[in-house]
């Protein structure tokens, strides 16, 4: 009797240790019908946050191989919208994908060649994607809060990784396209490539995991505080966010950051326009002198927030006309700043030439306090919040 009790004990011993298997796992819910239409939103969010990101990492060169236009004012504050809430929509999308299709880890191995390589392909294609994908998505996020707890440069690791999870995806889709394609063509309550022992109902319906996904996906949006900041209609009802326009323009940098407080606070501190040999400088009370114009532009970051602001200023254009300077160049516009990728910006032509692109002086009616930029900064329209460059010490033509 105490042997038998002991063999059975062995052979539960042995039961529970070994792996599982693709067979233990016997909800429906668990389906290529459910992981196929999870995963279309899915691909639709990593497309569109592909195309936005590089939209913004080519508008931030300084000579982008194609410039963004200088209208609509909105253009890259739209795009950075589609970007971060995308990225944050991708999310949950993400976690309940893995958890449909979790079994799948755990299909025999092919014996036979060709089973074999198209298994390994997949499997290869599917643990960069998921690797890639889990990496990218959490240093958007934190980027997004501003936690940098990483030794590497983000805007680099972001956009290499990029090209890592699209193509990992093309692959993947590849592999299992015929499956995809026979997945969202039938019902999704079909059993034509049901797993066979995906037998048992769930707690939900395959149509309630679907919804749940997309809900879960609106919640993330809207309570991601940047990502909920970048869009204004949803500023409102953005639990988590510090970036609302009530609380005023956002502020990345201070002036005490950037180590720019004695010498802008100095009395003598001037802003020089430079055009070949002829030179003009500028105090702010110079430039108050000049006439002004005053215009609604938005700000938008790379961290996910974007507001809009009145400022008023000297166009940029009536400076460059009296260093005599002609239409069509593009201007360096330099900070007091230094050491950073925000010390100087190269503007093109057509922002130059644009009479909405400003030196600004006042915002919201109210000179500007030192962290946005005092004595002068530039804002012009439908450019990253990175190059509108702030403590602006010189101006050259080039």
């Amino acid at each position: 009797m105490g042997l038998h009790a002991g063999k059975e004990l062995v052979i539960l011993s042995r039961e529970r240790l070994r792996p599982p298997q693709e067979s233990d796992f016997s909800s429906r819910l668990r389906s290529a019908a459910v992981a196929a239409r999870v995963g279309l939103w899915l691909g639709i969010c990593f497309v569109l946050a592909f195309i936005t990101g590089l939209i913004s990492h080519y508008a931030q060169l300084p000579h982008p191989p194609i410039p963004l236009p200088a209208s609509p004012s909105w253009g890259y504050r739209l795009t950075q919208t589609v970007h971060v809430v995308t990225g944050t929509a991708a999310v949950p999308l993400l976690l309940v994908k893995l958890w449909v299709v979790y079994p799948k880890l755990f299909q025999p191995i092919p014996r036979k060649f060709g089973a074999l390589f198209v298994s390994g392909l997949e499997r290869l294609s599917i643990g960069v994607l998921v690797s890639s994908a889990v990496l990218e998505l959490t240093i958007g996020i934190m980027n997004v809060a501003q936690w940098y707890v990483w030794p590497f440069d983000f805007k680099k690791t972001h956009y290499a990784l990029a090209f890592v999870v699209i193509g990992a995806l093309i692959v993947h889709i590849a592999v299992k396209l015929p499956v995809i394609r026979t997945a969202l063509g039938a019902d999704i309550d079909g059993t034509d490539v049901d797993r066979p022992t995906a037998v048992r109902p769930g707690v939900l319906t395959r149509r309630g995991v679907v919804r749940i996904s997309w809900v879960a996906a609106g919640l993330a949006v809207i309570a991601g505080s940047s990502a909920a900041g970048t869009a204004p209609v949803l500023n409102r009802i953005a639990v988590l966010s510090a970036r609302s326009r009530k609380y005023g323009i956002p502020i990345n940098r201070t002036a005490a950051q950037a180590g720019v407080v004695a010498q802008i606070s100095r009395a003598d501190n001037v802003c020089s326009v430079i055009h070949g040999s002829r030179t003009m400088t500028y105090s702010r009370d110079q430039l108050l002198a000049l006439p002004q114009s005053t215009h609604t532009l938005p700000i938008a970051c790379v961290e996910g927030w974007s507001v809009s602001g009145t400022w008023t200023g000297v166009p940029l254009r009536h400076l460059l006309d009296l260093v005599g300077a002609e239409t069509g160049r593009q201007v360096m516009v330099q900070s007091v700043q230094r050491g950073t990728t925000e010390s100087q910006t190269i503007l093109p032509a057509d922002f130059a030439d644009d009479s909405r692109t400003l030196l600004a002086l006042h915002l919201d009616g109210e000179p500007l306090s030192y962290d946005h930029g005092y004595p002068a900064r530039l804002i012009a329209p439908d450019r990253p919040g990175a190059l509108q460059t702030k403590w602006v010490s010189r101006i050259e033509v080039l």
